[in-house]
């Protein structure tokens, strides 16, 4: 069955949901940052388009960047967009000293939190707090997935 995807918009409420993250950011943010967000460049305001795939690309994942680096206070910030083949198999369990929001697009994403499972649907927002055990998995196997990543924390 082909259909047209759906792809939600980000509404003013939706926004300004995620300020607070923002603003609590800099109590999480150590002393000094480590050597691999050191060659984050500054994020300045403006655009960022989609940019190309990166990382490994397999045909069941495909990854596209719009940012990463550091905003005033070392704060990290990246966005991203990941589109997932029908039936992909979860990512391995992570925890990061970031916080990592997934806004579904497309689809229906299974979102593992601290070792429960939950189904989000197209215009669903995900969350896993700084420190949660984490893992994400398309949820169909038979439509694909595709979410729009925001991660926002002190360095790694």
């Amino acid at each position: 069955m082909n259909r047209e995807p759906s792809t939600p918009n980000l509404t003013r409420r939706d926004f300004a949901a995620l300020l607070p993250l923002l603003a609590a950011a800099p109590a999480f943010i150590p002393q000094t940052a480590s050597a691999q967000n050191a060659s984050l460049k500054a994020l300045r305001s403006g655009a960022y388009p989609e940019g190309p795939a990166s990382g490994a690309q397999q045909p069941v994942r495909t990854s596209h960047h719009y940012l990463l680096g550091m905003l005033p206070d070392n704060i990290r910030l990246e966005a991203h967009t990941t589109t997932l083949a029908p039936g992909a198999g979860p990512e391995p369990i992570e925890h990061h000293k970031h916080s990592e929001m997934w806004f579904v697009r497309e689809g229906e994403l299974s979102l593992m939190t601290d070792g429960v499972t939950r189904t989000l649907k197209a215009g669903e927002m995900g969350l896993a707090a700084a420190g949660t055990d984490h893992s994400v998995a398309n949820a169909s196997k038979t439509e694909p997935c595709s979410y729009f990543v925001v991660a926002v924390g002190p360095p790694e």
